[in-house]
């Protein structure tokens, strides 16, 4: 993938498997050059060797997206390397612990506003930096906004408060990053086929307190939905868009 004759380069956080595993082997297959992202370097590695295996460019960058320090080593390389960044899709996030809001830990909280909330901001302060001042300039910043952003999960509390902020998030940055060329769009995943997601198929809590196992939805479908939103020229852009298993709870009353 290039513009005006520039292989482009894509930075995937949270990219050592389930969602940013598959989107960042497909952008590596439609010839991204990818960074790879995330605390588990081994991982990040295996998934470098899978996109070379598919004749891409993929390059293994352990950080630790809550780290201020960490983050900016990570674009440093990334300028270092390659000069420039055109898509970031911000993936990496964790949930807390299905809780009562008065039995979850303030640490845990931090923890979970620190990977969801801050690791993005921190991201896309950094790409927004590159972005602007780059030639060419401008790029698209893609965020991970989940079903959460619009309804929640049962004991969801911090996952559920970070989801919603990235929606702010997202919208600011879609309006700040005009004058730069920097567009910004938010992606809304429910019930993807991945590790974090294979407790739906053994049955989750639900609003009216029964348990009830959820259909899922091939992650590729979502690799393609971002493959989508990255390969749309900077003169458009998908603001919000959700996909999601077609009869999983979540429009009308479940």
């Amino acid at each position: 993938m290039t513009v005006t004759g520039i292989v482009k380069v894509a930075l995937v956080t949270g990219a050592g498997s389930g969602i940013g595993r598959a989107c960042a082997l497909r952008l590596a297959e439609h010839g991204y050059r990818v960074v790879l992202a995330g605390r588990r370097e081994a991982a990040l590695a295996a998934v470098a060797d899978e996109a070379r295996a598919l004749g891409g460019e993929a390059l293994a960058a352990p950080c630790d997206v809550t780290d201020a320090a960490s983050v900016a080593a990570l674009f440093e390389t990334i300028r270092a390397r390659y000069g420039r960044l055109d898509v970031l899709f911000n993936n990496a996030g964790r949930n807390g612990s299905p809780v009562d809001i008065d039995e979850l830990d303030i640490d845990e909280w931090r923890l979970v506003v620190d990977t969801n909330l801050t690791g993005v901001f921190l991201c896309t302060r950094a790409a927004f930096g590159l972005m602007k001042t780059q030639n060419p300039r401008g790029g698209r910043i893609i965020n991970n906004g989940s079903i959460s952003a619009h309804a929640p999960r049962p004991n969801s509390i911090a996952y559920t408060a970070t989801k919603h902020a990235i929606t702010g998030l997202t919208k600011a940055v879609s309006l700040d990053g005009r004058r730069y060329d920097i567009v910004c769009g938010q992606i809304d995943i429910g019930n993807a086929a991945t590790e974090m997601a294979e407790r739906m198929a053994r049955g989750v809590p639900q609003a009216n307190g029964e348990i009830a196992v959820e259909p899922l939805m091939d992650v590729q479908h979502v690799a393609d939905a971002v493959l989508h939103m990255a390969q749309l020229p900077l003169s458009a852009n998908v603001q919000f868009m959700t996909i999601m298993a077609s009869k999983m709870p979540f429009v009308g009353r479940g």
